[in-house]
């Protein structure tokens, strides 16, 4: 069993608590540690769904990070920085409270406040500091500007955490790495035409690499429905977790090296990158996986 255990997956990145799920929760996350998935990082997405993402990794002996998502800060304001903050006091002691996200910036979307979210995003860097908390952050079409409030925040001192679905430069995931930060690989590496994203994931040092599934969004090739698809009827493939371990066979065979290689070095790196999550895969051990492969989870320690 210790063979297995040395090559169980993380999924650093995703959002269980998502209505696509409804009243699945049970059936995904039996699957998810049936497919190998030890542990899954839920990120919270705005004040109204912290006390979810919370609920939810206590009860599937998950984990989860709190913050406030760039395509949520439309609606949010000070008070819900008040309330990460607060929120982040209240459960310091959770040790299912690994990290402050989803945060970060949207620039791919048109109709959002730049202003507006570069100042609740570095709030939020600051709070994370503050809390010396990891953080999760979302860098569509942004890598530039988020370094920059990193740099700003961080003063010189190294961060951990992870850019979320990373698709930027070379120079841009160097700069990341540089700072401290794992690059989050997903779905979008399992296409053939994701040429620069396919370069990275094979030329980024393997110290730097984290999975995720971004569930159930980002779907892999073998899931996803093109319009033409979706307009005959078909529905668009949800993702899950369960996926990591194809998603990394694909890595794997891009970077040419066995999968339970690629397996304990990525769950090493997602350690690094949010230390709370050591001590959660050594209570994730045999026991507690073969039970929750039957889809009863039992209750949560606290």
């Amino acid at each position: 069993m210790h063979h297995d255990r040395m090559a169980a997956f993380v999924d650093t990145h995703c959002h269980l608590d998502a209505p696509e799920f409804g009243a699945q929760a049970a059936e995904v996350h039996a699957r998810t540690r049936a497919a190998g998935v030890a542990l899954c990082v839920i990120p919270a997405v705005a004040a109204f769904n912290f006390d979810t993402v919370r609920a939810l990794a206590h009860r599937q002996h998950d984990a989860y990070a709190l913050g406030v998502h760039p395509l949520c800060t439309r609606e949010a304001g000070d008070a819900d920085l008040d309330r990460l903050e607060a929120e982040l006091s209240a459960h310091a002691a959770d040790p299912r409270l690994v990290a402050v996200g989803e945060i970060g910036l949207d620039h791919f979307v048109k109709d959002l406040d730049a202003a507006k979210q570069a100042r609740i995003f570095h709030r939020q860097l600051e709070l994370a500091r503050a809390h010396d908390l990891p953080v999760l952050i979302h860098v569509r079409r942004s890598v530039d500007q988020v370094l920059k409030h990193l740099r700003q925040v961080g003063r010189g001192r190294p961060w951990r955490g992870i850019a979320h679905a990373f698709n930027g430069s070379e120079q841009q995931a160097q700069a990341c790495i540089d700072l401290g930060l794992k690059l989050g690989f997903g779905g979008a590496v399992t296409f053939d035409r994701a040429l620069q994203l396919r370069r990275l994931a094979q030329s980024v040092p393997l110290e730097a690499i984290v999975l995720e599934t971004d569930a159930p969004d980002i779907p892999p090739h073998w899931l996803y429905r093109t319009q033409a698809e979706r307009d005959a009827g078909q529905a668009q493939g949800r993702n899950e977790p369960s996926e990591l371990p194809r998603i990394a066979a694909v890595v794997a065979e891009m970077r040419g090296i066995a999968l339970p290689a690629l397996a304990q070095a990525t769950t090493r790196n997602a350690c690094e990158a949010m230390p709370r999550l050591a001590a959660l895969l050594a209570d994730a051990g045999p026991r507690n996986g073969a039970r929750d492969a039957s889809g009863n989870a039992g209750p949560a320690p606290l």
